[in-house]
């Protein structure tokens, strides 16, 4: 996993920083890996979908067109600056409101339930204890729901995670602090394992599909990747003229160069019908066309 984009629950400082930068990112990387989820999940017209982890809500706003005005979603971060420009992006989009509801929350403890659709994308690796909050969110579907984790797939963003790394070091005259990444963000960028590991979390007919993308090596998407993402920890602090400087490194390292695989993988399934459902998991991988996104060009708090 790329350092930096899977940090503690606790450390909210870095996503609360990025929260206006990430908006500027969403078009190379929230937006697409968002469009590659709903593109399976599928919110239905009048549906009701609990959107974990919102950040500034890439995913939570087409799920509210989705489902349109007899529908409902629940969009739920801990983040309040990323909450509140979910809500200011939800009011400014035509056929968001006012279906869309924006919460400051901490979703682990999230009551409601009964919901059609259940989705986190790229932010079970937030939460204090992944595995048992997964459980929580799994167990806010209805019996027979959809519920829905998306990940990076392994090797997602790490060439500019090692270049910024490189960056930072170089600045600082010593070895960056590497952010202490998820054991189990380590583990579930296989298909294979993060069936498993969501059938585990009590869902059922668990398919992971492959969602390709890739960034492109230009300085205005490389830069926001920084800014607008958990990589923005790295910088704390540097001087502005520090910053400038590992942007100065961190560009030239990989400005022109190969696009960066930001291909993520989209794990869905449903709740058992019944608690005691014996129902087993399809441990079934396919692979989203290339062109799913191509809608937003060649290019995820």
């Amino acid at each position: 996993m790329p350092p930096g984009l899977h940090r503690p629950a606790a450390d909210l400082g870095a996503f609360d920083a990025a929260a206006e930068d990430a908006r500027l990112l969403a078009p190379y990387l929230w937006d697409p890996v968002a469009a590659g989820t709903l593109a399976r999940t599928r919110p239905q017209p009048g549906e009701r979908v609990l959107d974990a982890c919102c950040g500034t809500g890439p995913s939570a706003l087409p799920a509210a067109r989705a489902v349109g005005d007899h529908g409902r979603v629940d969009a739920v971060d801990l983040s309040r600056p990323a909450a509140s420009i979910a809500l200011r992006e939800a009011e400014r989009s035509r056929g968001v409101h006012p279906q869309l509801r924006v919460h400051v929350a901490d979703v682990t403890s999230w009551q409601p339930d009964g919901y059609d659709l259940v989705q986190c994308v790229l932010g079970v690796f937030f939460l204090p204890d992944p595995e048992a909050g997964t459980e929580h969110l799994v167990r806010r579907a209805r019996p027979g729901g959809r519920v829905a984790v998306t990940v990076w797939r392994t090797g997602a963003l790490r060439t500019a995670g090692q270049a910024l790394l490189d960056a930072v070091a170089d600045v600082r005259g010593e070895p960056a602090a590497v952010p202490s990444a998820s054991g189990v963000a380590e583990r579930l960028g296989h298909a294979e394992a993060l069936t498993g590991w969501f059938t585990e979390r009590g869902a059922v007919d668990v398919v992971v599909t492959e969602v390709p993308h890739a960034v492109r090596a230009e300085p205005v998407p490389l830069w926001s990747l920084v800014l607008g993402s958990g990589f923005r920890g790295l910088l704390a602090g540097l001087s502005p003229a520090d910053v400038d400087r590992v942007r100065e490194r961190y560009l030239a390292a990989i400005t022109g160069g190969a696009p960066l695989d930001a291909t993520s993988l989209v794990a869905l399934g449903r709740r058992r019908d019944q608690p005691d459902s014996d129902t087993a998991s399809t441990a079934v991988t396919t692979r989203a066309p290339a062109g799913a996104n191509a809608a937003h060009g060649a290019r995820s708090t």
